[in-house]
């Protein structure tokens, strides 16, 4: 696009009839019977809107001023009728006189607009528009394809059967955005107009749907704006259920006592202060954000957030406060048993995603940066201001305070004062010890049934061979069905049906008979002064049979396989037949210089032809630059300025004029889906290939074809997706392995139990994409690689529960680590993401519904089910053996136990009666009595 300028901009309405009937005209080759848009009645509405929209804006930001005007020798209309405007009464002169006109044939029948459009489209150069330039029917009709045509470009006779005529605006496009303001604007004049006209003006008979060229990106921020409440309210309902679940609410009179608002509030705010912390920090440094980084990495980082907020305060809960300990030491406690757990998890998780930004595609890549910085931050802040949090909500709550006003409870309450607290060490210690003695999680209901309910059914002799079978089973079958998922993003899934745009994509699916433009660019090399190279390009006489221009025209007869709908024009070709009639086309002034044909008063060029007719070399770069300025018309159709002024690039050496890069056009075949568009990619290198190939092995020349369509830059990246996703994946894998390896002491069985879990995890997710009409795209691929990272917060922390129990047996160690980890794991990430996903199934858009509400449903059944279900299981048949430092502490800590109670026993039977041996033998005893409740303490850890 910098070589040739970037790709012009398109404003189109695509009108069909409604309630017509077809159209017959009787002529002498019998009754020809024409499609309902060839109602009369209806092509005079069409005139009237394509006037009024040649009118927006003027005088001063009208058409003339930004459209498209290849006959211009500036490139600027001086009127819009100059303008390039692709229109069925662009065969008419725009003019409806021209269109009324009647005679009588040979025959005597009467012939009339059907009989000029007839004889237009089979060659529109015979009808040239008012813009100067040829009107193509296959672009300013459509419908006029079957489902069974629409890749088959060589139907003749067929334009008459259009159900749709389409208008086409062709609007300037440039890199300078301070340039491409005034086209913007009348972009924004013609869907303001257009949404008007059709809800307010528009005919019963017509129906009409339109798109300018800033239409996507306007609906994909409206769409944004528009879910933005959606995101809202899914992230208010986890952060209430966060509030409600981390805190003891057992009677709605103590909820501003009891509820954990304020410390929910806070963890929620961290997330959202780690997610900006990432996004300046890469906006400080210029990586910017897509739309898939910032909507997917809240979830993310919300989602192993909120479950190790759940596990610091659960298992903060579960610790009995011993005698005469503080609120801080708790809490510090407390932190030194899951800390580890925690490090693990984030350390995992942040390296797998730094690893996943080496991947190709921008998207994974992006996302993955983000993500990993958020993660580290959101656990540097759970690690340090969570926990402070924790700390105050904790003394908040136990001085009998609001979490909000502060306000004290009634004086019922068996709390002691806030004074006391402050004055008195040992009421503050008997309280502590009261308000800790509850049930042993905030989620009672959660809590009770794992221990009473689920922990006996599943690790049950019958069910656990059961559930090992099921999941090989759900694996192989996702294994079968993953070659079948679809690559691509359809169009429609961007916007709502409710958009205009969504109609107007239905349409382009339904009625459209004309694919893109494809060039096949030449690289700058070649000497087209040179015979040989012109043979190897052109394709008229003496040209070569497998050159250029001749290989695009045989794809073009096999266009069902090749995506290429025509021949190719060829400005070489065109530049022959120009030269070879000086006496119409090529002109020059008495100095020398170019002078159109169509002036009077100019001399022929002084063109001396080759033994084969053609310009010789001092002909041919003479006038190359006259042929590229000179007008087409009637009298000289081959003029070159509009067709190829800018598909050829020249350049001066040595006072000599050559042609540099350049390219040859076509189109491709009509393209209704995602796999058509990389399909014709595909095919289109492919072709080029052998072009190359063709040209360096005739020439000996390192010069390379390269095709280009508008569309190849967003349909690239479905070439790789299957390795790009495969490689993201595997990469994230082998960190984690390798992380867990080492933070888990080179648990070689523990770090390789994790990273299978997490793999059927993600072969399960991928299997159902495939039931859930989930396809592959950077959005599902990013989401895939989030997956892993939840993952491990359904693994990790179960695992290393697991592998930090004294217990002997795996199944009590597994029984152990469901109720403790398991139900924190449940209530926290799972629960949690829950209520938030149910509320993106309401979404207005169908790419929040499917990519979002399913994919993340998907995410996470699966890792529930994988971490509480199969890794459980699994972990009673396979886990890792006791750690036996662990339980050799742990003997040691009992026998210390024995001593204990024997010295105490002994300290009774010689007990004083002398005062200060009382009392010193009471301390000793408090003494003896702290330790007990320590070692009980670490033997309930350990």
């Amino acid at each position: 696009e910098k070589q040739y300028e970037p790709i012009y901009r398109n404003e189109q309405e695509k009108v069909t009839a409604s309630g017509i009937q077809n159209v017959l005209h009787n002529t002498s080759n019998g009754v020809i019977e024409f499609g309902p848009v060839f109602n009369k009645t209806f092509l005079y509405e069409i005139k009237k809107l394509q006037d009024r929209l040649e009118m927006l804006g003027k005088p001063l930001s009208g058409l003339e001023k930004i459209c498209f005007a290849p006959m211009s020798s500036s490139g600027s209309a001086g009127a819009e009728s100059h303008c390039a405007v692709q229109s069925i009464w662009g065969y008419y002169n725009n003019d409806e006189t021209v269109f009324n006109r009647t005679a009588k044939d040979r025959e005597g029948f009467s012939t009339n607009y059907l009989d000029r459009f007839m004889k237009c489209s089979q060659n529109p150069y015979r009808c040239l528009a008012p813009y100067g330039g040829p009107i193509d029917p296959a672009i300013a009709l459509g419908g006029f394809l079957d489902a069974n045509d629409a890749k088959d470009s060589h139907l003749d006779g067929v334009y008459q059967k259009a159900t749709a005529v389409i208008i086409t605006f062709i609007i300037k496009n440039h890199h300078d955005e301070h340039k491409l303001k005034p086209a913007l604007e009348w972009e924004s004049l013609f869907l303001d107009f257009m949404k008007n006209w059709t809800t307010h003006e528009k005919p019963e008979f017509l129906d009409v749907a339109f798109s300018a060229e800033r239409s996507v990106q306007d609906q994909l921020e409206e769409e944004s704006k528009s879910e933005l409440k959606t995101i809202t309210l899914s992230y208010v309902i986890m952060f209430l259920y966060v509030s409600i679940a981390l805190g003891h609410v057992k009677n709605l009179s103590m909820l501003l006592y009891t509820s954990k608002i304020s410390l929910g509030f806070g963890g929620v705010v961290m997330v959202l202060v780690s997610v900006m912390a990432s996004a300046g920090l890469f906006g400080y440094i210029g990586l910017p954000a897509t739309i898939i980084t910032l909507e997917v990495m809240p979830f993310l980082v919300l989602a192993i957030g909120v479950d190790n907020m759940f596990i610091i305060v659960q298992t903060f809960q579960r610790e009995k406060r011993l005698s005469g300990e503080t609120v801080e030491h708790h809490i510090a406690r407390t932190l030194g048993k899951v800390t580890s757990s925690i490090l693990l998890t984030s350390i995992s998780e942040t390296v797998c995603f730094l690893l996943g930004s080496m991947s190709d595609m921008p998207a994974v890549k992006g996302f993955a940066l983000y993500a990993a910085v958020a993660l580290f931050i959101d656990f540097l802040l759970q690690i340090t201001c969570f926990v402070s949090l924790l700390t105050l909500d904790t003394k908040t709550q136990n001085a009998g305070l609001q979490f909000i006003s502060c306000a004290k409870k009634s004086t019922t309450s068996r709390h002691p004062s806030v004074d006391d607290i402050s004055t008195n060490r040992d009421v503050d210690t008997r309280h502590d010890l009261e308000s800790d003695n509850f049930d042993p999680s905030p989620s009672f209901g959660v809590y009770q049934f794992f221990q009473t309910v689920y922990i006996p059914f599943l690790l049950s002799k019958y069910v656990r061979p059961l559930v090992i079978v099921a999941f090989l089973l759900l694996l192989s079958s996702s294994i079968v069905v993953i070659p079948n998922i679809e690559i691509g993003l359809d169009k429609e899934l961007s916007v709502s049906e409710s958009s205009y745009v969504y109609k107007y994509f239905t349409f382009l699916t339904k009625y459209l008979s004309m694919g893109p433009p494809v060039y096949f660019v030449i690289t700058e090399g070649l000497n087209y002064s040179d015979t040989n190279v012109q043979n190897a390009i052109c394709s008229s006489a003496r040209c070569d049979p497998d050159s250029l221009v001749a290989t695009i025209y045989s794809a073009s007869t096999w266009s069902n396989k090749t995506h290429i709908a025509a021949p190719s024009n060829s400005w070489l070709d065109d530049y022959f037949g120009w030269s070879a009639s000086p006496e119409e086309c090529c002109k020059m002034t008495e100095s020398g210089h170019f002078c159109p044909h169509s002036m009077m008063g100019c001399d022929e060029c002084n063109l001396t032809p080759n033994s084969i007719g053609r310009p010789n070399v001092d002909s041919f770069e003479k006038f190359i630059s006259f042929f590229l300025k000179d007008n087409p018309d009637q009298f000289c159709v081959k003029g070159g300025h509009a067709a190829y002024s800018q598909a050829v690039n020249l350049y001066e050496y040595n006072n000599r004029t050559h042609v540099g890069a350049t390219h040859f056009q076509t189109f491709h075949t009509v393209m209704r889906s995602s796999k058509d568009y990389y399909s014709a990619l595909i095919q289109a290198r492919s072709l080029a290939e052998n072009m190359t190939q063709v040209l360096q092995q005739k020439l000996n020349t390192t010069v390379t074809v390269f095709p280009y369509s508008v569309f190849y830059v967003f349909f690239e990246q479905y070439l790789t997706s299957w390795k790009d996703m495969f490689s993201s994946l595997g990469i994230s894998l082998l960190s984690i392995f390798l992380v867990s390896l080492v933070l888990m002491g080179f648990n070689l069985s523990a770090a390789c139990i994790i990273v299978l879990t997490i793999f059927m995890t993600i072969i399960n997710i991928i299997g159902f994409m495939f039931w859930f009409g989930i396809s592959l795209n950077a959005l599902s691929i990013v989401n895939l690689v989030m997956a892993i990272g939840i993952s491990v917060e359904f693994c990790s922390h179960f695992v290393h529960s697991f592998t930090n129990s004294i217990h002997v047996s795996s199944i009590e160690r597994v029984s152990e680590s469901l109720s403790k980890t398991g139900s924190s794991v449940f209530s926290g990430i799972t629960l949690t993401k829950f209520g938030g996903i149910i509320v993106l199934a309401f979404a207005r858009s169908k790419i929040f519904k499917i990519f979002y509400f399913r994919m993340y449903f998907l995410i996470v059944v699966f890792g529930a089910m994988h971490g509480l279900v199969f890794l459980p299981v699994l972990l009673s048949y396979i886990g890792p053996p006791m750690n036996r430092e662990k339980y050799k502490y742990y003997q040691n800590k009992c026998q210390e136990e024995e001593t204990t109670r024997r010295m105490k026993r002994l300290n009774k039977k010689n007990k004083s009666n002398n005062k200060y041996c009382h009392n010193k033998n009471n301390n000793n005893t408090s003494i003896v009595h702290n330790n007990e409740d320590n070692d009980k303490n670490e033997n309930y850890y350990y």
